[in-house]
């Protein structure tokens, strides 16, 4: 089963010629630059469009596809996630995972206590924060530092963390 990422959303459109205003959802908006096509899914169909070209206004990345002729076309397109298949994902530096692999994994202490899954993730502006849950039990927040995580085993749907002082 092939699984895809999410990398934009279709905001808008820029100019008169068809071109997509796209609100990036990846850490690397420049990656859009290393695509040949998108899938584009609108309204529960996806449709696969071939890039043309790749520019920058603001904070929102302009993409011309080949499919798109006009603004009257791509308006229908607002609103749109914009998906890339898992192969044309950029590849992970040591010790970085996709937050959708994070989702739902078994955490536990370093002494083999069970707190929890985890099943929120927050983005501050230092770094992100992990809300680890247990049914009937407050939230347990843990910073995502190498302070705390201790190890993360994909594979096996586990981590291990350190509980610094006033975390409980």
């Amino acid at each position: 089963m092939e699984r895809y990422f999410e990398i934009g959303k279709i905001a808008g459109t820029h100019g008169l010629k068809g071109t997509l205003r796209v609100f990036p959802t990846t850490e690397e908006p420049s990656r859009f630059e290393l695509l040949k096509q998108i899938i584009v899914e609108n309204k529960g169909k996806r449709e696969t469009f071939h890039i043309e070209k790749i520019a920058y206004h603001k904070k929102f990345v302009l993409v011309t596809v080949k499919e798109l002729k006009d603004i009257n076309e791509a308006e229908l397109y607002k609103g749109a996630g914009i998906w890339i298949p898992e192969e044309d994902a950029l590849p992970l530096e040591e010790n970085e995972y996709y937050m959708r692999d994070l989702y739902g994994l078994a955490v536990f202490t370093e002494q083999g206590e069970g707190l929890g899954i985890l099943a929120d993730i927050y983005k501050t502006g230092a770094n992100d924060v992990y809300a680890i849950r247990k049914e009937g039990q407050k939230d347990i927040l843990i910073p995502a530092i190498k302070q705390c995580i201790l190890s993360v085993d994909i594979e096996n749907h586990k981590m291990i963390v350190k509980l610094l002082e006033g975390l409980r």
